[in-house]
């Protein structure tokens, strides 16, 4: 690839030309649309700031454009070492490669003559030197040199090819998904009464005023999970409380659990994987709460009848796992989160595997996360989007997969495809067995099962929900701590962390201060331990491999029992705040 030619044709041979250059047209390599890998070799023409791009040159002159981007809009993210150029227009992201040096340099300059970046021209030898000062709030881009690209996704699948960016090649029928669900009958699952509590102690700040620009301009390339944010950017619950959210719609499991056709059961399972994302739709103005070293969260969820606990095992890369029972299924995952910022939008890539099992058939389900993308970060219309597949296997059998496509929606037409799910469950042969589609925001609808039917659709919002932070029913239950609670939590709970608790009160100054002292006792606590040459062992899981031999932590039982007896009053506990 490296030796690929990178034949676009200059306007001109000195480029201390410092005017904006005239039609620059050829051929580049360009990281390949999802969900195929590598890169392969585009035709591009920029001119007049728009860049077009065809299969070919004989496409181009036939009309026939797989994308183009206004490269004025755009923010521009360059790695040399790699000879990466990445253009990031919000909406559109193009990664682009160049094989020589001396090709990449030039290409770099053509492009920064369209952008509204903070640069100065000198004039230097045979060409130009640049030289940028720190962005401010009222910047609207900037250019970033060698982006830190060890922060992109490598699972599996390789979700984030491309960045999961589609060219508007969909097949699907979004129209009749909706049609068919519009049409479905009665909600299978209704909200109860659990007896919690149904609204926040006060309402979500606005965080309008926060200087988001500044902060992530002045983290370029880095790891942002270590970042540490104003308060006013986090909503009352943390990262340990959001992977339990994925089981508000543990139903689907019981359901899955009780299907005897292992294929109808396959489609409950993917259901059940599509449904943790709905919980994104209303949560695109604030961020979870990073979990401190060793913090934990537990719920029992009497009418729903499992029971959850998880714990921050890593702090550096922060990693946080968990695990769920009932009588008809195990959950379990441990997540890491690697985020890549481009300049508009910010991608969030989970590495990790989901785990199930059903305990009357024995089986055993494992599957990936799709990539999670903050389009328009910096302002106040941002929203989120989910893209990329995931592949459901039963490592028990291999009567079946499951192959689920999150649609990155197309850059033209309407927005009838935005949030649209594609699903096939696959018998051993690779023979579709059953079709099932919709909308991860609003229900999936099977029509290749005895019945067609809807199997799955979120539950409706509850009232006011903007005012509290876009939080479902589920979500605001979540964190409540009630009485008869308190005593039989060990103190490392979340529910238990001042600085959350005081930002669900609307305590926004009070929370900042708290926070900084939350954090800085990790920092000390970390340093005690570094003298000592010893390293933070976790409480509740414990560090294995797994049979692919991949890194995975594991519950090691003895949460459960040590909160029975002799109850955690009773034993030495860490303190974290």
């Amino acid at each position: 690839m490296d030796d690929f030619p990178a034949d676009l044709n200059l306007p001109g041979e000195n480029m201390q030309d410092a005017n904006a250059p005239g039609i620059c047209e050829g051929y580049l390599m360009k990281r390949r649309k999802w969900p195929l890998k590598g890169w392969h070799r585009r035709y591009f023409v920029l001119d007049k700031g728009i860049l077009r791009y065809s299969k070919n040159q004989h496409d181009f002159s036939k009309g026939k454009m797989h994308g183009s981007l206004d490269v004025s809009l755009a923010v521009m993210s360059v790695n040399k070492k790699a000879r990466r150029i990445d253009l990031d227009a919000g909406d559109i992201l193009y990664h682009m490669k160049v094989s020589h040096c001396i090709h990449y340099d030039a290409i770099k300059l053509i492009f920064s003559d369209y952008l509204h970046v903070c640069l100065c021209f000198t004039q230097s030898g045979s060409g130009r030197s640049l030289s940028f000062r720190a962005p401010s709030v009222a910047d609207s881009a900037a250019e970033y040199f060698d982006a830190c690209d060890e922060l992109m996704c490598a699972s599996s699948s390789e979700m984030s090819d491309e960045s999961g960016l589609s060219d508007g090649s969909s097949n699907s029928e979004p129209d009749e998904y909706r049609a068919s669900l519009s049409k479905a009958p009665p909600k299978l699952n209704t909200i109860k009464n659990t007896g919690r509590r149904t609204t926040l102690p006060a309402v979500c700040p606005d965080n309008s005023h926060v200087g988001l620009m500044t902060i992530l301009y002045n983290n370029i390339g880095k790891d942002l999970s270590r970042v540490s944010m104003p308060a006013a950017l986090n909503e009352p619950v943390c990262l340990l409380q959001r992977l339990c959210e994925e089981l508000e719609y543990s139903d689907l499991l019981d359901t899955a659990n009780h299907t005897d056709d292992p294929y109808q059961r396959m489609v409950y399972i993917a259901a059940f994987a599509i449904s943790g994302y709905a919980t994104a739709q209303y949560r695109n103005r604030y961020k979870p709460f990073n979990p401190v070293l060793g913090e934990t969260f537990e719920c029992i969820r009497e009418d729903r009848g499992f029971r959850y606990i998880s714990e921050q095992v890593s702090h550096h890369p922060p990693i946080s796992a968990c695990h769920a029972e009932s009588d008809n299924f195990n959950f379990w995952q441990d997540q890491r989160w690697k985020n890549k910022f481009w300049g508009k939008s910010l991608e969030i890539m989970p590495t990790g595997m989901v785990n199930v099992t059903l305990k009357k058939y024995g089986d055993h389900y494992e599957w990936n996360k799709v990539v999670t993308c903050i389009h328009n970060v910096l302002s106040q219309q941002r929203y989120l989007e989910h893209y990329g597949e995931v592949i459901i296997r039963n490592l028990k059998s291999s009567v079946c997969t499951c192959k689920i496509t999150f649609v990155k929606a197309r850059y033209w037409g309407s927005d009838g495809s935005k949030n649209e799910v594609q699903g096939q469950v696959l018998d051993e042969t690779g023979n579709v067995v059953h079709r099932f589609g919709g909308f991860w925001h609003e229900g999936i609808f099977c029509d290749t099962l005895p019945n067609p039917q809807c199997i799955w659709k979120p539950n409706p919002q509850p009232k006011n929900y903007m005012l509290y932070y876009g939080f479902s029913s589920f979500a605001i239950e979540m964190n409540e701590l009630t009485p008869d609670l308190k005593p039989l939590l060990p103190p490392t709970d979340t529910r238990l962390r001042p600085d959350q608790r005081l930002l669900e009160e609307g305590k926004i100054e009070e929370t900042d201060k708290k926070k900084d002292e939350v954090e800085e006792n990790q920092r000390e606590r970390r340093k005690i331990l570094a003298k000592r040459g010893e390293e933070h062992i976790p409480r509740f899981f414990r560090k294995t491999l797994d049979a692919a031999g991949r890194e995975v932590w594991l519950y090691n039982g003895t949460y459960w029992k040590i909160r029975e007896n002799p109850g955690f009053v009773n034993v030495k506990n860490l303190e974290l705040w």
